[in-house]
């Protein structure tokens, strides 16, 4: 069963923030003058850790959250002031709110139903959004149940029809997979990602889980301390990050660090090694008189076999191997290098069957794929 799209026309819409700030009471800046300009019609994902401002964003944005300094445009209308209601936009929550003595269809319809005068809307009108965001998100044979009689994906999916009948200009989601179990909120992900090229309508997404970042955004925004540390496309993030933090965070398993040496005949010296740096990262640090690095390698950019990509010489690690993770094609190692203890290497599984722990190993570095950093707290990334 299908509808034309005349019941459901999502407006195009831009949403800017300038120079935005939340400060508590406490004077604590949970989020510290960001300013980020989202596209009409693009999926932006704000992700860190907890408590680095991305949920409170969010809520600047819904009208939640007062906002304590900057400005907020959406669609070009400064919208500081506003109500939630009047900012025509729709959020998603992570504890999906549904109403539950009502049934899916009524909690889809509810929102429509009390400010149908407002919004010039007719009973039919409401019956048709509710049913063709129904058919949408396959909520057809459901509509008749209560919540508590759905699963959780079948209830954040009902979340999300309540915010599309609505039409409104942006799509909010405050971490909408994190109550569901690993196999649910995969396919919920997937579903997340068809449903917007679907409706392809703005939509700033929060999550702490960097995966689901990278899958599901246009631009990601990783944030830490109230600060956005980099905006880019998802690849980008990953193979050119700003900073250590955006390296260790993006990317499963983290970023690998060595901290050593810029040392004479273009080698980066740690304890027990010297790598030969490529040309990049030699011209990337020849103007700079800091002599103290760290060398950043993804787990993926080791091998234990000197071939193919990791050949080469002055690129060996001696270390030895503490623990052996199987994870069906791959295999995790981990490994202690000196003073570098849990340092991983992630290797195709056929290629390593078995390794005992705490045997000494020798690792090849593609030193085409590692990264240099500045070693002081800032961590910023030398060739970036």
């Amino acid at each position: 069963m299908g509808f034309g799209p005349r019941f459901l026309e999502f407006s195009m819409a831009t949403v800017d923030l300038v120079e935005v700030s939340k400060i508590y009471a406490d004077g604590v800046r949970a989020v510290d003058r960001i300013s980020l300009a989202i596209k009409d019609r693009e999926f932006v994902v704000l992700v860190g850790p907890s408590g680095c401002g991305k949920t409170t964003t969010l809520r600047m944005v819904a009208g939640l959250e007062e906002i304590s300094e900057g400005s907020l445009a959406i669609d070009g209308r400064i919208v500081n002031h506003l109500p939630p209601k009047d900012r025509d936009i729709a959020m998603v929550f992570q504890n999906y709110a549904l109403y539950p003595h009502m049934t899916v269809y009524k909690n889809m319809a509810f929102g429509l139903q009390l400010r149908r005068r407002e919004l010039g809307l007719s009973k039919a009108q409401i019956h048709q959004r509710v049913m063709e965001a129904a058919n949408i998100l396959g909520l057809g044979d459901y509509l008749h149940r209560r919540p508590k009689a759905l699963s959780g994906g079948q209830r954040q999916r009902v979340a999300v029809g309540r915010a599309i009948v609505r039409n409104p200009k942006a799509f909010l989601f405050d971490e909408p997979l994190s109550n569901l179990d690993a196999k649910l909120r995969l396919e919920t992900r997937a579903e997340i990602k068809k449903l917007h090229l679907r409706l392809n309508t703005t939509t700033l997404y929060v999550t702490h889980d960097q995966e689901e970042a990278m899958t599901l955004g246009d631009r990601i925004v990783v944030m830490k301390d109230g600060l956005i540390q980099q905006c880019a496309p998802p690849l980008q993030v990953y193979e050119q990050p700003a900073n250590r933090f955006v390296a260790s965070f993006v990317g499963t398993p983290p970023m690998n660090f060595l901290r050593g040496q810029r040392i004479d005949g273009g080698y980066f010296a740690t304890a027990g090694a010297q790598l030969l740096l490529p040309p990049r990262l030699l011209a990337a640090c020849s103007g700079s008189s800091e002599r103290e690095l760290m060398l950043g390698i993804r787990p993926e950019a080791l091998s234990l076999k000197n071939e193919g990509r990791f050949a080469g010489t002055d690129n060996a690690l001696q270390a030895r191997i503490s623990v052996v993770e199987p994870l069906g094609d791959k295999v995790d190692i981990h490994f202690d290098l000196h003073e570098h203890p849990h340092l991983i290497c992630r290797a195709d599984a056929h290629d390593y069957q078995t390794l005992p722990p705490r045997s000494a190993a020798t690792f090849y570095v593609n030193m085409q794929r590692v990264h240099l950093f500045s070693a002081d707290a800032q961590g910023r990334n030398l060739v970036t």
